[in-house]
């Protein structure tokens, strides 16, 4: 069947304005979405914080069902680390999404409502490598607590060490974060036998009279149910090295029931300021530790360093006792431990006699 002439010469004309009405959509979204200064704005972050941030392509922008930005072949790696970990990626995602406020569209400030990630590998090495070559953080509190306005999304994410995948099916999800609201992370993953794990953290944070305090703190974390963490409490920062915290609940393990579980954080002085006490209290376990956490934190790093020692006692006072206690593949049954201060006195030494008040023979 034939059109008659003048019916194609109107189906010509409405195609034409139809192509030019979505040629000028595209310029317009494009020109008020301005990818290259969202991109710039990144890379400038990435940068202060000694990263490199590079994408495949430039990003694309799309306008429904809301404003957003499209970022493919995601890489982020540490710039200048002085180790052998320099061309490392730290991250490596397929693609990405920023979701972005109307306001910003029509010449409001750069503001980022949500961000999605989907499918990123984290290589833990490369991490390690930046944050042992990151320059001194924050040693006052600041005027006020960066906003979120919307949270991070993260899915199908992988966790890699020494080559080798640690943690699969990674999914991460923040809320907003407003000062004096209630501020949440929810993170779930898969080890590599597929065992299912879980984190969950809240809080509500605030900042006034030069400290930021984290309220109603709430602390989930579960092993597929054969072990589960639930504590809540409060905590302090003032500045440099001086905070504490108080957490307490319960830590229960399959086979071994409920215990008591306390963790707190104080300062103790100039040459020793922050300490981490550990107390577990069960049936027939219990674990009381005081941990230095700067000195503690040195030993993880050299345990960890492939050219350090691979066997070490971490640093810190306390006693274990743990009538079983399975680490992987390893099961150790009627441990006792005691380090520091809480080593018994050696009693070895020989007592000097006692002196008599008997007269010497002649």
């Amino acid at each position: 069947m034939t059109l008659p002439r003048p019916l194609r010469l109107l189906l010509i004309v409405c195609a034409s304005v139809l192509g030019g009405i979505v040629l000028t959509v595209l310029v317009a979204l494009y020109l008020l979405l301005q990818p290259d200064r969202f991109t710039a704005m990144l890379q400038e972050q990435a940068n202060t914080a000694g990263l490199q941030l590079t994408l495949s392509s430039p990003a694309s922008p799309t306008l429904f069902p809301r404003p957003a930005l499209q970022l493919v072949g995601i890489t982020l790696i540490a710039r200048d680390t002085g180790s052998g970990a320099a061309n490392m990626p730290i991250l490596l995602a397929a693609n990405g999404r920023l979701v972005l406020p109307w306001r910003t569209l029509f010449g409001g400030p750069i503001v980022i409502s949500r961000m999605q990630i989907d499918s990123p590998r984290v290589d833990l090495d490369a991490l390690q490598a930046w944050l042992l070559n990151l320059p001194p953080q924050l040693t006052t509190v600041p005027d006020q607590i960066p906003s979120i306005a919307t949270g991070i999304r993260i899915r199908n994410g992988s966790v890699v060490e020494n080559n080798s995948q640690w943690l699969s099916d990674v999914s991460l999800d923040t809320g907003r974060l407003i000062p004096k609201q209630p501020f949440w992370i929810n993170l779930s993953a898969k080890k590599t036998d597929g065992t299912p794990l879980q984190w969950q953290l809240s809080s509500v944070p605030s900042i006034a009279h030069g400290a930021l305090a984290l309220d109603n703190i709430t602390v989930y974390a579960s092993d597929s149910g054969a072990t589960v963490l639930h504590l809540t409490g409060n905590a302090r920062w003032t500045g440099a090295t001086h905070a504490s915290m108080q957490l307490q609940g319960k830590f229960y393990e399959a086979n071994e029931g409920n215990y008591d579980a306390t963790v707190l954080l104080t300062a103790t002085g100039p040459n020793n300021p922050l300490l981490l006490h550990l107390k577990l209290l069960g049936k027939n376990n219990h674990v009381d530790l005081e941990l230095p956490t700067l000195e503690l934190a040195q030993w993880w790093n050299q345990l960890t360093n492939p050219l350090g020692p691979k066997i070490s006692a971490p640093p810190g006072n306390g006693q274990v006792d743990m009538a079983t206690l399975d680490i992987g593949k390893i099961h150790i049954e009627g441990l006792s431990m005691q380090t520091g201060n809480a080593v018994p006195a050696h009693t070895e030494s020989v007592a000097p006699p006692a002196k008599s008040d008997a007269p010497h023979p002649q």
